[in-house]
């Protein structure tokens, strides 16, 4: 965000000014104190375990503004203090009205069961082609009720292209985020059965998803994968140019597929604008997917075929997905950012499909928010596991329904399964498993912590 005058600021939050400063607003909005750089807005949020306003009179001493609910301490007399009755609401108030101050050739907005941000980060990589240096972008996954209204004040006058990821476990929490964001393009990644436990039904997903298509202007467009069960509901609930991409005949599609270790090669068809080739450096198909999804979103903002390739060949996705390394002649592929049941299955089928001189093995934990729905759902990942030849899988964590069905599965299928519940105990059994020329998928929930694994077993002692 840019230099704002303090009028502009209490219109925007709906704050009442209790102290006006002497500072300028020159830019950027803070809610860790730790963090004020001099000049910056500091706006106090609060939660279960903390209380930001507790920590503004410190933030006072650097901040050319502070936004509270309530007083606490003495603040410094050069700095303004905005009291409002709710922070978290200011907040996302003054990323509606920022967004509303940008002049931008288009807005990305991202949602989707899984592939959100591995697709955002390929969309800003391939716009950076374009718009060098005026493009923003979510941090990492950065895409809640606190994340989105941040990553919007992080944008500035010189911004001429936006992609924001939203993201949502419950009903009703999209239409906000879409509000803040005003998307002019959208791109639903995928619909499937990630926190199933809290809406009931992928129908109700669905629905839910469909928030963002309503969201766009008539002369938006909204993209979509041509073979997601959804496709034809998302077509219909958005008044904006539906964009389907990935079919034979959509106008975005990749032929000539060939999908690796080192990630994947194809042949970039665009309708008008002819064929490219692209080399995406992650392994998998539904990367692949994500990328003509991203591919499409360039393409409607400007971008060149040419542009298109270069950025999708020079991507760095955010850390934990499909990440590939080699350790001691051994293979491990990191994707422990997160996981729900379509991400489980395209990771084994993806580590199953690389040219591997050994064995396959897996370290699965827990996925959560999968209700009633969730000792089935990790049953199949078993089921998976099986039909995909893994030598031997680790699953990790506490005993409980959903991990025994996953075990009981694989095991009906074949595979060698161990049950442990702890990082050590489970590095200790690769240990004993693993020889030179193998590999090791590690997948599993945040709250599992499967990356702990993988980082006892990379320990030197």
């Amino acid at each position: 965000m840019n230099e704002i005058e303090i009028e502009q600021l209490l219109q925007a939050t709906g704050g009442t000014l209790l102290v006006e400063g002497t500072r300028a607003i020159t830019g950027g909005v803070c809610t860790d104190s730790r963090k004020v750089r001099p000049g910056c807005i500091f706006l106090a949020l609060s939660g279960d375990k903390f209380d930001g306003n507790s920590f503004a009179a410190e933030a006072s001493r650097q901040a050319a503004a502070v936004v509270v609910s309530k007083q606490i301490g003495e603040y410094d007399a050069a700095c303004s203090v905005v009291r409002t009755e709710n922070t978290l609401a200011a907040l996302q108030s003054l990323a509606r009205w920022w967004r509303g101050q940008l002049h931008v050739v288009g807005v990305v907005g991202i949602t989707g069961s899984s592939g959100k941000t591995s697709t955002k980060d390929m969309v800003r990589s391939i716009l950076e082609r374009h718009y060098a240096g005026c493009v923003v972008a979510t941090e990492g996954n950065l895409n809640n009720h606190i994340g989105v209204p941040m990553s919007i004040l992080s944008a500035s006058s010189a911004t001429r292209a936006a992609v924001w990821e939203m993201g949502m476990n419950h009903a009703g929490e999209l239409a906000p985020l879409c509000e803040m964001v005003q998307p002019t393009l959208g791109i639903i990644t995928h619909i499937g059965s990630a926190h199933i436990g809290m809406l009931g039904s992928r129908d109700a997903i669905a629905r839910e998803k469909c928030t963002l298509a309503r969201a766009l202007p008539e002369e938006g467009w909204m993209i979509y994968p041509a073979g997601d069960d959804y496709a034809e509901m998302i077509a219909n609930e958005t008044t904006a140019q539906p964009m389907p991409v990935g079919g034979e005949k959509s106008e975005v599609r990749a032929v000539d597929v060939r999908c690796g270790a080192e990630g994947s090669d194809y042949k970039l068809l665009i309708d008008g604008e002819g064929c490219v080739d692209v080399h995406l450096p992650v392994p998998g198909e539904h990367m692949v997917s994500n990328s003509l999804l991203a591919a499409a979103a360039a393409w409607k903002l400007g971008c060149s075929t040419e542009e298109i390739a270069t950025g999708l060949g020079s991507i760095s996705l955010t850390k934990g997905r499909l990440t590939c390394r080699e350790e001691d002649g051994v293979l491990l592929v990191d994707d422990t950012y997160n996981a729900n049941p379509e991400s489980m299955a395209a990771a084994l089928k993806t580590v199953a499909a690389m040219p591997v001189a050994g064995k396959r093995y897996a370290v699965l934990g827990k996925m959560g928010e999968l209700g009633e729905e969730g000792v089935a759902a990790h049953g199949e990942v078993g089921k998976c596991a099986a039909q995909c030849g893994y030598a031997g899988v680790i699953v990790m964590g506490e005993k409980s329904a959903e991990l025994h069905a996953m075990a009981r599965e694989a095991r009906a299928g074949g595979v060698v399964v161990y049950s442990v519940e702890s990082p050590v105990a489970a590095a200790g059994k690769l240990r004993e498993l693993v020889r030179q020329g193998d590999a090791i998928l590690f997948k599993g929930s945040r709250a599992a912590g499967i990356e702990r694994v993988m980082n006892e077993f990379l320990r030197k002692d």
